[in-house]
């Protein structure tokens, strides 16, 4: 997406009009048009204080994408209970189908052992708990991944 194209979703997202920012910056409706089409670009300090007026950070406001908005919303407000009643591998499952179908097929178990052991050493050189030592192992494999597929980190 176009940073015109940002501006104008993240001004949708927080409910303002045209005017209602133009008013909150100083500057013309017209101007507040100017960005959304491209045809200009707004300043480093207008940018931080429309970034402010939505709520985001400069660089979330520049690569502002409403979907992914939504999605870490979702994850921040929800709370244990509801995370717990959502089936993972079942929503995952439905853009990779594997997820739904390996445990027919591989021997889970000739896995467990093996990540236990590297749970238990994270657990026994940091002082993790159980749950942070299992979301570092996650993670590890995620970073993995992405090294092997020249992936960006998430939150790069």
């Amino acid at each position: 997406m176009s940073l015109g194209s940002n501006l104008f979703q993240a001004r949708k997202k927080s409910g303002f009009s045209q005017e209602e920012v133009a008013e909150k910056l100083g500057v013309s409706r017209q101007t507040i048009s100017k960005w959304e089409l491209d045809e200009t670009l707004p300043d480093i300090c207008q940018s931080k204080r429309m970034a402010e007026l939505y709520h985001l950070t400069l660089d979330e406001l520049i690569e502002f994408d409403p979907d992914l908005q939504e999605i870490e919303r979702f994850i921040e407000d929800a709370d244990e209970e509801k995370q717990s009643r959502i089936n993972w591998t079942e929503m995952w499952g439905k853009k990779y189908p594997v997820l739904t179908t390996y445990q027919q097929i591989v021997k889970i178990q000739d896995y467990i052992t093996p990540l236990e052991e590297l749970q238990n050493r994270l657990k026994a050189e940091y002082g993790y708990h159980d749950l942070d030592a299992f979301l570092v192992l996650k993670d590890i494999l995620a970073q993995m991944w992405n090294q092997k597929n020249n992936w960006p980190e998430a939150g790069s």
